[in-house]
């Protein structure tokens, strides 16, 4: 099969990847469509040196085989798949689930094959049915969708708290559009005024950060992956506030100890989120994701599509098999 590999900090589309098998418990899924994120963006820059295989987590597909009898129900099903394989035996994994399993591997990012391929394999416990009314589109969005949901299911965000999205990309824009839902009036922060065109189209309040004077929020989700964009949402985030961190860094980032000590700051570092409440939005029509995406490329141009989702303002980029 064909597929985008990170092997030795260097991308490359192959023709020849064995196509994977099930082991007991897992399915095989034809990958119909995946996306680009910012995660991927940053392992080919390094955020996991040891990663060498195929890159990929963001996945909408159908089950064209599996490894037990049991499982055969599967076969024929479009679904998208939660991304962390923990060992299931574990406290960790018996009380909280295999996010945080020390023993887990992690989807395109760490000692699994991910989905810029044409195949992968995921535990059939990870997947789940995409409804009918739901198209591929935007089942592809579940799993960035999911860890906006996640800061919902961490801390509770008053309707009437001051709050901020710092960097209106990827998935920053998807965090405002949830934390919007619940009645709660979003600002979306950018550096540059055409980064603020799509919020505003999609009815959030926009603005610049540097425009805002410190302390002017109660409650700060920093998403633009990237150390400016940290310093500005620390700034910006009142005393006694709470600092929600989404962002994954390459590299190392300089954090002022000063301000989160002294003004008794609350950070919470939010990573992946809950699929099932993603996909009922989706079913529902409460937030449509799709105008995030701004090209299509065959998996065969794989190396293009990243050179564009890697160009600044570029949202989603998807990849077709």
């Amino acid at each position: 099969m064909q597929g985008l590999c990170l092997e030795n900090g260097r991308l490359t589309h192959k023709s020849n990847i064995p196509e994977p098998e099930c082991r007991a418990g897992e399915a095989r899924i034809r990958i119909s469509l995946a996306g680009i994120c910012s995660t991927d963006l940053e392992m080919v820059k390094g955020y996991v040196p040891d990663f060498q295989g195929v890159l990929g987590h963001e996945f909408v597909g159908i089950v064209d085989a599996v490894a037990d009898s049991s499982d055969e129900h599967w076969l024929g099903q479009r679904v998208v798949g939660s991304i962390n394989l923990g060992c299931g035996s574990c406290a960790v994994c018996l009380s909280d689930g295999p996010e945080h399993c020390p023993n887990r591997t992690v989807l395109g990012i760490h000692d699994k094959n991910g989905v810029f391929a044409d195949y992968a394999t995921l535990p059939v416990s990870n997947l789940l049915l995409v409804p009918d009314n739901v198209p591929d589109e935007t089942a592809v969005f579940t799993e960035p969708l999911a860890a906006a949901l996640r800061i919902r299911e961490q801390v509770r965000i008053q309707p009437t708290a001051r709050t901020a999205v710092v960097g209106p990309g990827r998935l920053g824009l998807l965090t405002g559009l949830v934390l919007s839902l619940a009645g709660t009036d979003v600002t979306m922060l950018g550096r540059r005024p055409a980064s603020l065109e799509l919020p505003a189209q999609l009815g959030l309040n926009t603005g610049l950060a540097a425009d805002f004077a410190d302390d002017s929020f109660d409650f700060v989700v920093e998403a633009t992956g990237n150390g400016a964009g940290f310093a500005q949402a620390l700034r910006l985030v009142r005393p006694l506030g709470t600092l929600i961190l989404k962002s994954t860094y390459a590299g190392q980032v300089n954090i002022d100890l000063t301000k989160l000590v002294v003004d008794e700051i609350n950070v919470v570092g939010s990573r992946c989120g809950p699929f099932a409440p993603a996909l009922r939005l989706l079913a529902r029509g409460e937030l449509d994701p799709r105008p995030l995406i701004v090209g299509e490329y065959a998996l065969r141009d794989g190396l293009a599509a990243f050179e564009r989702a890697a160009q600044p303002g570029v949202r989603k980029i998807l990849l077709r098999p």
